[in-house]
């Protein structure tokens, strides 16, 4: 069964509706001495983390034997203690008093001692999940933790998503606590289709690997999918990772989802300040391409993003970012590398063409960020020096074909049908 709140017009879901939801959801009484795990994202998403956590641990925190957080990192960096406390809405001291009983862990991908085999996706699978794009073997990993658990509750928001079309639900197992194998295989499905196949789209074939891959994971799960906004919600979805997310899917487009008439020729995406690096910062790319216009030019205006990734950038300073076709049409010379690793560089780089050993971009990605000139150029992408860029400057001219993102990275820019291919 699933069970819902939504908001009237205007208005965010209160902390009374989210108890009752909860109490619906999970009452108590199910829960006396069970040993319960809530899987969490990190920092780089915005949802009312902390009212939900709340609300859980009222209705059967005192109850429960256990009662743990597991950060779903994917290939993040993990979290500090005092960070997951502000994740989750709590002080430090309030951790050691009133929640002393919650234990913190941070996933670790690339820790096989952490790490349980569940299984393999047999090729003729694979193959009919993603529509004939590949037939392969694909090894699943989990973190071994969710098997220490009566119960794992995921808690999470979902929002348009460039390399599952929207997040949320089985995507806080995969990659959110999974293993490299399956991170690595659906994000370059996902980069194959493209970000603008994809995005936005509730049904994708990485949708489809990815609840596969949920499904093997045989603890009992629930799923309390958030559709957040303005730092609150404005619909919570409980039931199962699949029908959860379902109902926060449809939310979600209304609500994240903008839509536009026409392409822009120039685009400034202010990046969110939560996003500290280009890895997870380049959202503000993946969020706009659909607008911006053949030969155009988008910003990523990020003075606090100095680093491309602490995990990642050795692999993509290896390689720089490409489109595409760049590593399909090279693909001997690339097979080798972390293919999660090379989906992120055509994501950033957006669509193009790669004929006859010239590329060409469809549009132009620009830093302006706290990543030097020289590394841009290393990475192939190109720098503004962002002190000389007043965001200010952008606004109101749309008119023009200038479209300024004050807070880019969340929210889906789309043409309306029939405004023209952007």
């Amino acid at each position: 069964m699933t069970y819902e709140v939504k908001s009237a017009p205007g208005n965010l879901v209160t902390v009374d509706e989210v108890a009752q939801l909860v109490a619906r959801a999970c009452p108590s009484s199910d829960y006396r001495g069970k040993k319960v795990l809530l899987i969490i994202p990190d920092g780089t998403r915005t949802a009312p983390i902390g009212m939900m956590f709340k609300a859980l641990f009222a209705e059967f925190g005192a109850v429960a034997s256990a009662f743990d957080i597991l950060v779903a990192l994917g290939t993040h960096p993990p979290m500090p203690d005092a960070a997951i406390c502000q994740r989750l809405e709590i002080t430090l001291d309030e951790w050691c008093a009133k929640y002393s009983k919650v234990r913190f862990f941070n996933h670790e991908w690339d820790n096989r001692a952490a790490l349980r085999r569940l299984g393999v996706i047999p090729a003729d699978e694979i193959s009919a999940l993603s529509g004939g794009l590949f037939a392969m073997d694909v090894p699943v990993d989990v973190n071994a933790r969710v098997f220490d658990y009566d119960e794992v509750i995921i808690v999470g928001p979902v929002f348009p998503h460039e390399v599952v079309g929207m997040s949320g639900g089985n995507k806080y197992l995969f990659p959110g606590v999974g293993g490299a194998d399956i991170l690595n295989f659906f994000h370059w499905l996902g980069a194959v289709v493209t970000n603008l196949g994809i995005i936005g789209n509730p049904n994708t074939p990485v949708r489809a690997v990815v609840d596969r891959a949920g499904a093997m994971v045989n603890v009992p799960k629930k799923c309390f999918a958030l559709v957040a906004k303005d730092g609150g919600a404005v619909g919570v979805f409980a039931g199962t990772p699949e029908s959860a997310w379902a109902g926060a899917a449809a939310l979600s487009a209304e609500h994240h989802i903008v839509w536009k008439d026409r392409p822009f020729h120039t685009v400034l995406s202010c990046a969110s300040p939560m996003y500290d690096e280009l890895w997870v910062g380049a959202k503000a790319m993946y969020k706009l391409e659909p607008v911006l216009a053949e030969g155009g030019e988008l910003i990523i205006y990020a003075p606090q993003i100095h680093e491309v990734s602490v995990v990642h950038g050795k692999f993509i300073r290896q390689v720089g970012y490409h489109c595409r076709d760049y590593f399909l049409k090279q693909w001997d010379k690339f097979r080798h590398l972390p293919w999660g690793t090379l989906a992120h560089c055509t994501h950033v780089y957006g669509a193009g063409t790669y004929e006859n050993g010239i590329e060409t971009p469809r549009a132009r990605l620009t830093l302006a960020t706290g990543i030097p000139e020289a590394v841009c150029k290393e990475i192939n992408l190109g720098y503004r020096d962002w002190r000389s860029i007043r965001p200010e400057d952008y606004a109101g001219r749309e008119s023009e074909g200038v479209l300024l993102v004050p807070k880019a990275g969340e929210q889906l820019y789309k043409l309306r049908s029939g405004s023209g291919r952007a």
